[in-house]
């Protein structure tokens, strides 16, 4: 098991200098209190931001009701005990003893309330799980620490991989941190002060005076998110993503960090025509990503790290929660884990409607643009946000950009998916490439639709298009379900709970779906394993129960998936990763991964999950069936859960989390293509199809 290690010796450091215009109260202040020393500003220096991070000690109140919220919320997490030592190829990857862990920190003492939160945050992101995260309001993304060289993996012609600042850089930071840019400017060396510019494009010999791997790998251990070394490797670099209202620019890991915990990288390079290396040392600038305000060290804590209506859950039907334009209908909260949900915003009411399958991360999803002159152009009609449609110069290699499975509207997603399709396929597409890289998920509807409507009717898309589940089925967990039967119409008259019977179906012995009844105990008969030495209980299979779909697919498939192509970075979660494995298990279509270091496997999607959802999600199920006395409220942190978990295509006996994910190609990255989407998908259009 990987020890914590501390990659950061904290410092606390000297304050901002004040303005000239600041009182003397103002700079009295500023002078002892490090939070009012960072307040107001738009740009800080990652030391600055430690300095009030640190300054909070731990309260030992709080600390043992996170540790108690974590350990009752991973009751519900159908993981854990596989995670303990996952099974292979991924035994290498997962091996983390949470409950261990959990118990180790909470007799540990800390010199702050921030080294105890990087304890909490790396040890679940050890689980290289997605959907498992905690994630602290207090702390994580309040600030975002930037580098303006975003870095890649290049091939070149003669095979060779190097890592290179993006030829894109200095493009991609004169936009993005305009305000910021003579700071980065100003602290060149020599005759390079000035010309950050000229950075772009330069061959990375070292970071911080070693191999850049070396820290490409430590980050690989920290990252999390997902189980394959390779996706974690590139997660380092920059790469894209179409967003819902453009295509966005992903800095990568090494150029953006949620918290602020280095001061500076060191790089030497060698610049484009350059005839010897250069060694520079460029500062990371935090900035303020929060949108709350503060003016010290009471209202930060008082507007960042307190619990807010939506931290926790509640009872659904209570008088407190009513709706005012339905005061029949249960409460529709929008969770705390909405805002590191990987994936546009989504309407309340389609959150309530439709199941959920997507990561969370530290970092909510930013809005740095991709640069114009990478931008595809020339959409095909019928695209809607995440979802754009091109036809490339062949005239029949049509192309899916899908940024997430998720849209402001899921009917408006569902239906853009089927219109561009049929546009494609009337402007002359043959062939399809399906780009998804940075997708993390979202309805796991549409992605069962989204392999209907390409593939047809058949065996593996009617009577569902996705996979089998199950659930855990601990005590809590039974007895929620037993309340629910005992009084289904005074506990749920709404069907609103996710433990309703009424809400699921089990694969029948014909082939069909079979829905429970009201007062159906589904998770009888308990299945009993025994998953790396420890007891366990999970509920017999599910099916999903997605169709028939709400708008009626096509009587013949769109595109033959033989004659399609699922392309991303590896970063493919949660939904987009179970229509990826049923595209590529059931129907063949091809899987390429763009980038990745030769020699290591990439996998081309992980994080796959079955329906994952957080801590105030499970609260609420327990709140609204009584079953639990209010306590002490936990400060405004996020958890997230994998609740139901799909079983493999090709081992149906056991998780499709823990089976194999290989791409069929590594396309290698040249500097004439990277984060060049129409010239990737030309490419592959090329080679491949």
């Amino acid at each position: 098991m990987l020890s914590f290690v501390s990659f950061v010796s904290f410092v606390l450091a000297g304050i901002l200098a004040a303005s000239a215009s600041a009182s003397e109260g103002e700079l009295a202040l500023r002078a002892i209190d490090p939070c009012a020393a960072i307040a107001g500003q738009k740009w800080v220096s990652p030391r600055d931001v430690r300095a009030c991070f640190t300054s909070f000690k731990v309260d030992p109140d709080i600390k043992a009701n996170i540790i108690e919220v974590v350990n009752k919320t991973l009751a519900f997490h159908t993981s854990v005990n596989y995670q303990k030592l996952a099974p292979e190829p991924f035994t290498a990857d997962v091996h983390e003893d949470l409950l261990f862990d959990l118990a180790r920190i909470s007799h540990q003492s800390y010199p702050s309330d921030f080294d105890l939160h990087i304890d909490m945050s790396r040890t679940l992101k050890r689980l290289n799980d997605g959907h498992c995260v905690y994630i602290n309001d207090c702390y994580d993304s309040v600030f975002l620490t930037f580098l303006p060289v975003p870095l890649v993996l290049l091939t070149d012609a003669r095979g060779a991989q190097d890592v290179h600042i993006a030829p894109e850089a200095f493009t991609v930071a004169s936009a993005e941190f305009a305000d910021e840019l003579d700071v980065w400017q100003n602290a060149l060396p020599g005759s390079l002060k000035g010309k950050l510019s000229s950075l772009s494009g330069a061959k990375v010999l070292l970071i911080n005076g070693a191999d850049p791997f070396v820290a490409v790998n430590a980050n690989a251990l920290i990252t999390g998110s997902f189980q394959g070394f390779g996706t974690r490797q590139n997660s380092f670099f920059s790469s894209y993503n179409r967003a819902s209202t453009g295509w966005n620019y992903i800095m990568g890991n090494f150029a953006q960090m949620s918290l602020p915990l280095a001061d500076s990288a060191t790089l030497t390079i060698q610049r484009i025509n350059a005839t010897r290396p250069e060694t520079i040392t460029l500062p990371y600038r935090s900035r303020k990503n929060a949108a709350t305000s503060w003016t010290d060290s009471a209202s930060f804590r008082a507007n960042n790290c307190v619990a807010t209506a939506s931290t926790n859950g509640v009872d659904a039907y209570a008088d407190t929660a009513k709706r005012a334009d339905n005061p029949s209908a249960p409460a529709l909260i929008s969770p705390a884990a909405a805002k590191f949900e990987q994936q546009p915003p989504i309407s309340l009411v389609d959150r309530r409607r439709h199941a959920l399958n997507v990561i969370l991360d530290s970092t909510p999803l930013q809005d740095v643009v991709l640069p114009p002159v990478l931008t595809p152009q020339g959409e095909v009609p019928g695209g809607n946000g995440v979802a754009q449609f091109f036809l490339l110069d062949d005239g029949k290699t049509g192309v899916l950009a899908l940024g997430s499975f998720s849209a402001n509207s899921f009917d408006g997603l569902e239906r853009a998916m089927l219109t561009g399709l049929v546009n494609l396929k009337a402007a002359g597409a043959s062939q399809l490439i399906v780009d998804v890289s940075n997708n993390g998920g979202g309805f796991i509807c549409l992605a069962h639709w989204l392999h209907r409507i390409i593939a047809g009717p058949k065996k593996t898309t009617v009577p569902q298009a996705g996979l089998d589940t199950t659930t855990r089925a601990g005590p809590l967990a039974q007895l929620i379900v037993k309340t629910i039967i005992a009084d289904p119409t005074g506990v749920d008259p709404a069907d609103f709970l996710l433990y309703n019977p009424l809400n699921w179906a089990f694969p029948n012995k014909t082939g069909g779906l079979t829905f429970f009844g009201p007062t159906d105990d589904w998770l009888e008969p308990l299945q009993r394993k025994v998953i790396n030495g420890r007891q366990d209980a999970f509920a017999p299979r599910m099916a999903d129960i997605c169709q028939p779909f709400d708008m009626e697919p096509p009587a013949e498939q769109l595109f033959d998936p033989k004659k399609t192509v699922i392309v991303s970075n590896g970063r493919c979660a949660s939904s987009c990763s179970l229509f990826s494995i049923t595209m590529a298990k059931e129907e063949g279509a091809k899987t390429v991964v763009l980038g990745g270091k030769k020699g290591v496997q990439q996998q081309y999607c992980g994080t796959v999950g079955g329906q994952s959802t957080d801590f105030s999600t499970i609260d609420t199920e327990v709140k609204t069936t009584h079953l639990k006395n209010n306590t002490l409220a936990p400060p405004d942190f996020v958890q997230g859960i994998t609740w139901r978990l799909g079983f493999g295509i090709q081992d149906p006996s056991q998780p499709e989390e823990w089976q194999d994910h290989p791409a069929d190609v590594n396309l290698a990255l040249t500097a004439d293509i990277v984060n060049n989407p129409k010239a990737i998908w030309t490419t592959i259009a090329n080679t491949l199809l």
